[in-house]
């Protein structure tokens, strides 16, 4: 009588603290569970139940340890393995979570929300196709969760397959009109997609659904960014982290946004935050937008080290197969990209693709860009063995169909630019991986075998900056298109607001890379040359604003500030010759932009950094025969643009010395470039044919 008394007694409390539960008074719940415990330290309810509490109270660990228990008593209840699962996930134990679910799955085959978790741990633990097939069983069993429905296309949009993801989330949407996460992603699916319209309607409308929370704001501003609406974009981002300061990487695209439109109001203070994160190891900026930001090569190693460690695969898909020696006559190289279209890559690159040596080198594009139909690609398709569109294919799918296709040497042409694909390589997509041209930096990788640069791009002594070995060409490391396409028209000052007479300084550099020190140099030289102007590029409707601003503070009318628009790209080229002398940036140089500035024959004043992105332009007029231009400090540089625009006859000689020397220079010799690459290629597959390790090369021109 008195066990069975107990029992009852038990019974009792547990329905009492099972109606406190559902009232969500855990506390006092979680005090009558104690107490069956106390009487009945085996009590599967009052165990499972007590974990049930903790995990509600966001106390996974014992939550864990509870479940564990209950799970420990009764080794069929495939609830309390899943909930197990769910508190192992929140600990960050992915490997243990996945074996509960599995667990759980074992004993009741149909338990849909342990399909749903599973699905969830498969896609932290990036193993994504295999969290689709969890989503879709989960969905057999019970169609109508929009949960599921929202968790599927998340792993959808991981794998590339924007329209399929976007598809799971209007499913999502049909089943839930209310559920602000699937409006976001879908938002953030359809932005891919470039269906830019229909994605500012669904980041519209999680926000009006779920003001309060961080990540829509965020998704917002992404697009706007990318938009070039970049001070919608900052007051996007300013909401964001005002709801949510953890969410680190804002910051950075926060900076990067406003650089874009030269507003430096609490720059400094953004840059010391972005430091102190990346001195504390942390992700907080995609390393690119550091390249004009801080000049220091062993930040901007630390920060690439940083990224690239967050984005490390977990699925190890071993290494690719290597080609015994002779087994094949013709290295296959891959060049990966997503702009084998109008883009400065390839302006670039098209006359390297066509004078690749086809009987010593197989080539192969694979493209993860915009399907375009203009000539540069076309131009390309013409002169490669294979062109592959790989868009739709995960960055691990990506890889593997490398390794099919027998890649020996795989070129990342992107690295941490816009749409770069990072993934690929962390996956090992051929034995040699290469990373050249698109990112003028370390990615600091450990997949990343070698970088392509030069002598003035990487002193020796600087080469322990980089993670890569480097391999170093004999001019410089830009390859040019001796085919460029320049315009024949003569254009005239009076069409871009220029006047007729007086000095006319260019930089048609991207806006971001203006930082407050050069806009202060160039605003003494104005001052210093009387009747002079400065010739800008903008590419968003606020920038002349801001700038106007500046220039006014340093005593300068902001009409002396001429803003040219985007046009064609050889008319673009063409454009430069109604100025006087390209005036870099520093630290982040004018690249493609100086290469475009020198074929036009304007001549370009660089000042030489520390970091690879500021020793460019140097690199590129050390190739061209102007050395002569190339400034060891600011103070140098300001110097030297003065003393040219007084002295008509020593800026001419240099003109014409550029322009007699042109089609000669090593740096417009494509032919050249193209050879010296070919040797970087044919060292590199030899030393790994003979089972080398990989070694700083110095390719001999």
């Amino acid at each position: 009588m008195a066990e069975e008394k107990l029992a009852a007694q038990a019974e009792a409390a547990l329905e009492q603290g099972m109606a406190l539960h559902r009232q969500y008074r855990l506390d006092e719940a979680g005090v009558l569970y104690e107490q069956v415990l106390q009487a009945d330290p085996e009590n599967f309810r009052a165990v499972y139940l007590l974990g049930i509490t903790a995990l509600q109270k966001s106390d996974p660990g014992r939550a864990a340890a509870l479940l564990a228990r209950a799970a420990a008593i009764d080794p069929q209840s495939a609830s309390a393995h899943n909930d197990h699962g769910r508190a192992q996930m929140l600990l960050g134990r992915m490997d243990e979570a996945l074996a509960a679910f599995d667990r759980a799955i074992a004993i009741k085959p149909d338990h849909s929300s342990a399909h749903i978790n599973r699905g969830d741990v498969l896609s932290d633990l990036r193993r994504y196709e295999a969290a689709v097939a969890s989503y879709d069983r989960a969905l057999e069993l019970k169609p109508d969760s929009a949960v599921a429905h929202n968790s599927r296309g998340n792993a959808l949009f991981a794998l590339e397959r924007h329209e399929a993801a976007a598809a799971a989330y209007e499913r999502a949407i049909a089943l839930r009109p209310d559920y602000s996460d699937a409006h976001n992603n879908r938002g953030n699916a359809l932005h891919m997609l470039a269906r830019h319209e229909a994605a500012l309607q669904s980041f519209n409308k999680a926000i009006s659904l779920d003001p309060g929370y961080a990540d829509w704001y965020a998704s917002r501003a992404k697009m706007l960014a990318d938009l070039k609406q970049y001070r919608a974009a900052v007051a996007d981002f300013d909401v964001a982290i005002r709801l949510k300061s953890e969410l680190k990487s804002l910051g950075g695209l926060r900076l990067f946004a406003k650089m874009h439109i030269c507003d430096w109001s609490g720059r400094d203070a953004d840059i010391a935050v972005l430091v102190e994160g990346i001195e504390r190891n942390e992700p907080v900026a995609n390393p690119f937008i550091l390249l004009a930001l801080s000049d220091s090569a062993a930040l901007q190693q630390r920060a690439a080290q940083v990224w690239a460690a967050q984005l490390a695969y977990r699925e190890d898909l071993g290494p690719p197969a290597s080609v015994p020696r002779g087994r094949r006559e013709k290295i296959r190289i891959g060049y990966f990209s997503a702009d084998f279209h109008d883009h400065a890559t390839m302006h670039l690159m098209a006359g390297l693709f066509e004078a690749h040596d086809r009987s010593k080198f197989e080539i192969l594009a694979l493209s993860f860009g915009p399907d375009s139909q203009h000539e540069a690609r076309r131009r390309l398709m013409a002169c490669c063995d294979q062109f592959i569109d790989v868009r739709g294919k995960s960055d691990r799918d990506v890889a593997l169909l490398a390794r099919e296709l027998g890649v020996d040497i795989a070129v990342d042409l992107k690295g941490y630019t816009k749409d770069g694909r990072p993934g690929i390589f962390a996956c090992r997509a051929a034995p040699l991986q290469v990373s050249y041209l698109g990112y003028p930096g370390t990615l600091g990788a450990t997949y990343m075998d070698y970088l392509i640069a030069d002598r003035t791009l990487i002193p020796e002594g600087s080469r322990r900056f980089y993670s890569e070995k480097i391999i170093e060409l004999p001019h410089s490391y830009q390859v040019n298109d001796s085919k460029r396409a320049i315009a024949d028209r003569e254009f005239t000052r009076a069409e871009f607001g220029l006047p007729q007479s007086g000095f006319v300084f260019c930089c048609l550099n991207n806006t971001y890379k203006i930082t407050p020190s050069v806009f202060d140099c160039w605003m003494r030289i104005l001052m210093r040359v009387e009747g002079s102007v400065l010739w800008l590029f903008e590419d968003n409707t606020s920038v002349a604003a801001y700038l106007g601003q500046e220039a006014l503070r340093r005593g300068v009318q902001p009409e002396r500030l001429i803003f040219a628009q985007r046009m064609a790209k050889a008319d673009h080229v063409a454009r430069h010759r109604a100025a006087d002398l390209f005036i870099d940036t520093w630290p982040c140089n004018a690249h493609t932009t100086a290469s475009d500035s020198l074929w036009a024959g304007l001549p370009v004043l660089t000042c030489i950094g520390e970091a690879f992105a500021g020793r460019v332009a140097a690199s590129l007029l050390s190739a061209v025969g102007l050395p002569d231009l190339i400034a060891a400090t600011p103070a140098d540089y300001e110097q030297m643009a003065v003393a040219l625009a007084g002295d008509a006859e020593r800026l001419g000689d240099i003109k014409q010395r550029l322009i007699a020397g042109r089609t000669e220079a090593p740096l417009f010799d494509t032919q050249q470039s193209t050879r010296h690459l070919e040797e970087a290629f044919r060292q590199i597959f030899a030393r790994h044919q003979d089972g080398l390790p990989t070694e700083h090369l110095t390719i001999v021109g």
